[in-house]
């Protein structure tokens, strides 16, 4: 459940928070990083190399300026020489998305919607520079794309076009998962004017859609409606013909779908998918033939994740995978065999990659001193080098050491963890510890950048914190047992294992036993809340975001009931209503002794907000424990806009301070105090 999303306002907003501006400049912070610091962080986004290996192509993510826009970051685009090694901003007047590079064409291509533009449409510039033409445009927004072998095909997504109906009535209501908006595929071919694209005639909601090679087939992942849940859950491969437009075979596969990819010479298609459908994650390798549509499981005991693959030739995929808290790249042949290390586990954290015929690589990589960045491999090099610094100024921050953290549970599960000291750290010295939770469960942190608006990181280290991100049972990386751990067990041995966690530094002469706070935004927060309320003997104060509470009017209120069914509670809750309910924090409220902040974005369909309306009512009315609950307007499942994540910063280390740190135990007022402080870049 940690995934972002928007929906409709549900619930009233109950108070209104006033937030009060003070401005002053001041220098930057050099002992560690401040929330004004971590708003104005760039990072690169994607990368994409050209066929020939001499032209890479990224993204970087630029936030808006939190004192003047609460609007989300643009991605701009620079181009690198990959034989110079030399970069250059291409597009940063506007934020792009849908990059590639156009087949047989020296140019690429991308998603906007400029001024006068009625829909998203593809426009295409030069590598040459110039100025961008639009390529084409259809009736709806366009989703996305893909082109084929002949660099004049495209196969892209988009809205189904629908009549507006009339009505007499000044006012119409939202009916509730009725008359839907499907997303359909079509064919163009942008090469004749005046062409009317053909739709790929596919029931249900497309997501992606892959040329074969030889532009013969098109592989198109559908579901039967555009409800989240079957986005998850539900979607099928199917395998068209481009001329004739029907289904020529239906992949075998139930469960979460990732990645997939046809291998050069079109007899195989490699996909990165769950096992079966109870497997929380599409973090598996399978083989698919193309031709009948079955589906070979492969390195089924992998003690890792697969994030990414792609073909090198028609019988090896370079892979790119979790293990742990690390990550691995690699190669493999496609029947699983000859699985070969040629980035070990160990070094930098590669997120992303994109390969070439010439064997030029890039990737983008974080580590623990600096967010995602563009790195670059040559053919015959054995480790990437970093390209680009996209916060110079970061080099002058002091930061707080991180590392790897290794524990076993009472009854036997080695936990792995990662562990930022306090930037003036003193070894015998017990600090205040800030525990931060993902969510999912099905998800995991790697020894990489590790700070983020909702993630305290090194600003909790700059205010004097420890702070520990526990993967705990259940998290991914580790292969599918290990992920499957905490199935059927919500709140169990999996939030146990974060006690434990705690016990360990505590033992270790790193926490103050009296000073130990939690956080963490979706199922991170369930976690919150849970640890505030059943072991709130244990914790001094809490941070909850888009968290759940009941875990009986959860299942009722979220856009992925079948997703908790199938791959976390493993059964229906009506089958035990008494269990689901002990197993909600507002059941432990009683306990309650936790200064509790809870935040919620008020458009949240994943969470619904009145999950933490729940929470804030049972503690005022049954408790005098400090509770406060924030809601951000235009939010859903996390806050994407810049001002938001700011004020969330703000808020949530300001509550650990006052309740791991300060003397009184007053909530701090409602009012933020902010000095406004510039980095030049």
């Amino acid at each position: 459940m940690n995934r972002f999303s928007t929906g409709i306002p549900i619930r009233p907003m109950i108070f209104f928070i006033a937030i009060m501006f003070g401005f002053t400049q001041t220098g930057i912070a050099q002992n560690g990083l401040t929330p004004t610091q971590v708003s104005q962080i760039k990072s690169v986004g994607s990368v994409y190399l050209s066929p020939d290996g001499n032209t890479a192509a990224y993204t970087v993510l630029v936030p808006a300026d939190p004192f003047k826009n609460n609007a989300p970051a643009s991605a701009h685009l620079y181009l690198l020489d990959s034989q110079t090694g030399s970069t250059k901003p291409f597009i940063t007047g506007r934020s792009v998305s849908g990059v590639a590079f156009r087949p047989n064409h020296n140019s690429i291509t991308y998603l906007d919607k400029q001024d006068g533009d009625n829909t998203r449409s593809i426009y295409e510039i030069s590598l040459d520079g110039g100025e961008a033409q639009k390529l084409y445009s259809f009736k709806t927004n366009i989703i996305g794309y893909e082109w084929a072998a002949d660099g004049n095909h495209i196969v892209f997504r988009a809205a189904e076009p629908k009549e507006s109906g009339d009505s007499p009535l000044p006012y119409q209501p939202e009916i509730y998962e009725e008359n839907l908006t499907n997303t359909w595929a079509y064919i163009q071919n942008i090469a004749r004017e005046d062409h009317n694209p053909d739709r790929i005639p596919v029931a249900g909601t497309v997501y992606t859609a892959r040329w074969s090679p030889d532009q013969t087939k098109i592989a198109v992942a559908a579901a039967p409606t555009p409800l989240v849940d079957d986005s998850f859950m539900a979607q099928t491969v199917y395998i068209i013909d481009h001329k004739t437009r029907e289904i020529l075979t239906e992949v075998d596969h139930t469960g979460k779908l990732g990645q997939f990819t046809w291998s050069p010479d079109g007899k195989k298609i490699a996909m990165i998918a769950a096992a079966d459908i109870n497997d929380p994650i599409a973090g598996r390798l399978k083989m698919i033939n193309p031709e009948n549509g079955s589906a070979t499981l492969l390195q089924k005991d992998f003690k890792g994740m697969f994030e990414q693959i792609e073909w090198t030739d028609d019988n090896t995929l370079h892979y790119l995978a979790s293990k742990g808290v690390w990550s691995e790249f690699g190669s493999i042949r496609s029947d699983g065999s000859r699985m070969n290390v040629i980035i070990p586990t160990g070094g930098p954290i590669l997120k992303a990659f994109a390969h070439a015929s010439n064997g030029t690589h890039v990737f983008d990589v974080s580590t623990p001193t600096h967010p995602d960045e563009l790195y670059l491999m040559k053919k015959g090099q054995k480790s990437p080098k970093r390209i680009t610094n996209s916060n110079p100024w970061l080099d002058e921050v002091e930061l707080g050491k991180q590392e790897v953290i290794t524990y076993t549970t009472k009854d036997g599960f080695e936990i792995e963890g990662l562990l930022i000291y306090p930037v003036d750290y003193q070894e015998g010295t017990q600090y205040p510890l800030i525990n931060v939770i993902h969510g999912g469960p099905e998800a995991h942190y790697d020894n990489g950048w590790l700070t983020s608006y909702s993630m305290a990181g090194q600003m909790g280290a700059a205010d004097g914190f420890a702070v520990f991100y526990p993967n705990y049972r259940g998290s991914t990386g580790r292969g599918i047992q290990f992920a499957m751990s905490s199935q059927g067990d919500l709140a169990g041995a999996e939030f146990d294992d974060i006690v434990e966690g705690v016990d360990y530094l505590i033992d270790k002469g790193i926490a103050d036993p009296s000073k130990v706070g939690v956080t963490g935004g979706s199922y991170g927060g369930y976690a919150t809340g849970w640890l505030s309320t059943k072991y709130s003997d244990r914790f001094a104060a809490g941070v909850m975001f888009v968290g759940i509470s009941n875990n009986l009017s959860k299942w009722g209120t979220s856009d992925i009931p079948e997703e908790l069914y199938h791959v976390h509670a493993r059964k229906r809750i009506w089958e035990d209503y008494q269990d689901y309910l002990e197993r909600s924090p507002i059941y432990h409220v009683d306990n309650a002794k936790t200064p509790l902040l809870i935040m919620h974005g008020k458009e949240d369909t994943r969470v619904d907000p009145g999950q933490s309306y729940e929470l804030y009512r049972h503690i005022k009315t049954r408790t005098d424990t400090p509770v406060r609950l924030v809601l951000y307007p235009g939010e859903g499942h996390g806050n994407r806009n810049a001002t938001a994540q700011y004020d969330y910063s703000l808020r949530s280390m300001r509550w650990f301070n006052q309740y791991l740190k300060g003397e009184e135990a007053t909530r701090p007022d409602s009012e933020l105090e902010i000095e406004e402080m510039r980095i030049d870049n």
